[in-house]
């Protein structure tokens, strides 16, 4: 089973969600992206974002968290069927990266995935290359992030 078999172009999924609080912001900022606004809030305040904010790459982290979940789940699923589900492998890269809103204490921001194409691969046969749209919104439905990615399928 394909990944487009699936899942329509276009179709978007939401694929779960993540609660952003003080301790997690700051665990992963010192951990990765150790600037001010990410690992001190008193310091935080007197910058752009006016508080502790979430790192980006920590909001792209978490899309990454929440998809890998829902993807077992679906396999979880179709085993349950007795059909198999794809076999995604890495990614090529990604594209088209936008944080677009900072992540505060207590935000839950809420993922989802949009398949927009998938095509064989000439020259590795049983294999496809999908795209995928991936984004987030927080619990006002405000548009946080949002990326492409291409997603390795085979057989």
């Amino acid at each position: 089973m394909r990944m487009s078999e699936l899942h329509a172009v276009g179709e978007k999924a939401e694929i779960g969600s993540y609660t952003f609080t003080e301790e997690n912001i700051v665990r992963f900022a010192r951990r990765y992206d150790p600037q001010r606004f990410h690992i001190d809030k008193e310091t935080a305040k007197d910058t752009l974002f006016g508080g502790l904010c979430a790192s980006g790459w920590h909001t792209t982290a978490a899309w990454m968290q929440t998809f890998l979940a829902f993807w077992r789940s679906q396999g979880a699923a179709l085993a349950q069927k007795g059909l198999t589900a794809p076999n995604l492998g890495p990614s090529p890269g990604f594209q088209k990266l936008q944080w677009l809103r900072p992540i505060f204490p207590g935000d839950v921001v809420t993922y989802s995935v949009a398949l927009l194409a998938s095509r064989p691969l000439a020259s590795r046969p049983g294999w496809h290359l999908n795209t995928i749209l991936c984004e987030g919104v927080n619990q006002n439905g405000d548009p946080v992030m949002r990326f492409e990615s291409g997603v390795l399928e085979f057989d």
